[in-house]
């Protein structure tokens, strides 16, 4: 991953902040991930030597990093008052020197990310157990910059044209995992850092499994949907599309299964406006596809929330009464499936605007046929 050439840190550290004095937390610790990037700018791998940012409520950051890091990290985190450490000498000591700094203060931790035995560490260094600020997290990356969108749109254009590229490609014959090597290497001549989660390409009942993985020794036949769920990633931030197509013919039965999908899409897509509660909008959604009779083929919610995470807050379901707000960046993807037979998906990026939905993705939704 290339360091993110577009974020304002100060700002997005004065950000959590708020959050942090908001929640009367005065610290929290961040292991390498989609926060830790966001806040400085620097993708660090998660591996078995901790590497640890702490910020405070005031503000001031602070680390405990391998030196093995040191040169990129001095370069592009000068601000941060940082404690380096030799395999050699073990971390424990340089933890304990980072609670000295921060000031042995109660400590939170992104839940949701760090390993049991950083936050067990951490415990021992500041003398007390960690807490849980995973919820505290939730709105920190919830509205995405100006910056932030045209990044995920130059994820999702490379993705699309990737896409294209490999459709011209795809005939009878060939299997899962030849069509999702190809789109990869399609994504990689186009400029993307790498995908952004494991390629799901999908063929006949196959797709009916909702993130099933690739077999090499399933071959696409006449017929079969060939279901992509496929991404980008650029500096960061991903793609996060999928589209369904038919090999050379559909069969009669299925035409509906589409249509019912792509009008749920078409629904989902014209409800996003802020204020619109999600617990609605997930409703909505789902109603297309119950009352057409296919409430027993429906296996997940409508989308979730999209950025340096695939999935991330919101998340778009029943029960989730929060609103959407300007600024988010969320997926609609309803879809149907029928156990060994056929799945349907059609997933769109979508910002949320004052006016109401800007689809960032622009593939066609309509059935189509390809390897002809």
């Amino acid at each position: 991953m290339k360091d993110a050439p577009l974020m304002d840190k100060s700002q997005r550290i004065a950000k959590l902040s708020k959050l942090l004095k908001a929640a009367d937390c005065p610290a929290i610790a961040f292991v390498p991930g989609p926060n830790f990037y966001y806040l400085t700018g620097v993708s660090l791998a998660l591996m078995e030597r901790p590497t640890i940012l702490v910020v405070t409520a005031e503000g001031d950051a602070h680390a405990a990093i391998p030196a093995l890091e040191r040169d990129r990290w001095a370069a592009d985190v000068p601000h941060a008052r940082t404690v380096y450490w030799q395999d050699s000498d073990g971390y424990s000591d340089a933890l304990a020197k980072l609670a000295k700094q921060v000031g042995g203060q109660q400590l939170a931790v992104e839940g949701n990310r760090m390993r049991q035995f950083e936050a067990a560490a951490l415990s021992t260094a500041f003398g007390s157990a960690v807490s849980d600020g995973t919820a505290m997290l939730a709105s920190l990356r919830l509205i995405k910059e100006p910056e932030e969108v045209s990044a995920i749109q130059r994820a999702i254009d490379v993705s699309e044209a990737a896409l294209v590229a490999t459709l011209a490609q795809v005939r009878a014959g060939l299997s899962e995992t030849e069509i999702r090597a190809r789109l990869q290497v399609e994504m990689l001549e186009r400029g993307a850092d790498g995908p952004g989660f494991d390629l799901i390409v999908l063929a006949g009942g196959a797709a009916a499994d909702c993130h099933g993985i690739p077999s090499s020794e399933r071959i696409l036949k006449p017929g079969d949907a060939l279901l992509f769920d496929f991404g980008a990633k650029l500096n960061g931030y991903s793609a996060d599309i999928t589209r369904t197509y038919f090999c050379k013919e559909v069969p009669e039965p299925h035409r509906r299964f589409y249509e019912v999908v792509l009008e749920a899409n078409r629904v989902g897509r014209d409800m996003v406006a802020p204020g619109v509660a999600i617990h609605d909008l997930d409703h909505a959604v789902q109603s297309v596809l119950r009352d057409a009779g296919y409430g027993a083929n429906i296996r997940h919610k409508v989308g979730h929330g999209l950025g340096l995470d695939i999935h991330e807050a919101p998340q778009l379901m029943v029960g989730n009464h929060e609103t959407l707000q300007e600024g988010m960046v969320i997926t609609i993807e309803p879809g149907l499936y029928e156990p060994g037979v056929l799945g349907v998906r059609i997933e769109d990026d979508v910002l949320v605007t004052e006016s109401g939905a800007k689809s960032l993705t622009s593939l066609p939704r309509e059935l189509q046929v390809i390897g002809r």
